[in-house]
């Protein structure tokens, strides 16, 4: 069975469910160093998650997609690293995280952005037309993991580097008001 799910702009009674829903989606992931949550509590306190959406089904958030600004030492502007996304496991393999990406991705190039980049598993990257890109590297981070999608046609060349707040490790931010 399809829920029949929205996909939304995240909003400030989201921020609770959103740390709840990205905790259960990475807990069992051997791959996770499970601080994606802190991730998202530091961009959002840095103000650069420039683009955050919620899939919501019956009042409840199930998946969160979060896209931030990244430098890229050749300078080209309007590249955006995309992370963490996450679907509650029950939720799972049903087309969430599918739309989240597609929707999140129509936003940026609705804003003018030159190109999305991102470090995750090559099979489900793929599919939105994320590959390795010669010349564009990550800082600290194996190749093979990395994908890029130009939406411009043009691939910058130099070293990648993600927001600061990708390096939150656990400690709780607090945004002031």
């Amino acid at each position: 069975m399809n829920p029949k799910f929205v996909i939304r702009n995240e909003t400030p009674d989201d921020v609770g469910p959103i740390t709840e829903v990205t905790i259960a989606a990475f807990k069992t992931l051997a791959i996770s160093h499970h601080t994606e949550q802190f991730i998202i509590e530091a961009l959002r306190a840095a103000k650069a998650l420039t683009v955050s959406l919620v899939a919501e089904t019956d009042g409840r958030v199930i998946g969160h997609i979060a896209f931030s600004p990244v430098t890229i030492s050749d300078g080209t502007p309007n590249w955006y690293g995309l992370g963490p996304v996450s679907v509650l496991p029950e939720h799972q393999r049903k087309g969430i995280g599918k739309a989240l990406m597609r929707e999140g991705l129509s936003r940026l190039k609705e804003m003018n952005a030159q190109g999305c980049c991102l470090v995750g598993h090559p099979d489900y990257y793929r599919k939105f037309g994320f590959k390795n890109m010669p010349g564009l590297v990550p800082e600290g981070v194996p190749p093979e993991v990395f994908f890029a999608l130009s939406f411009g046609g043009r691939t910058p060349q130099g070293t990648v580097a993600f927001h600061e707040g990708f390096k939150a490790e656990g400690q709780h931010i607090v945004a002031g008001n």
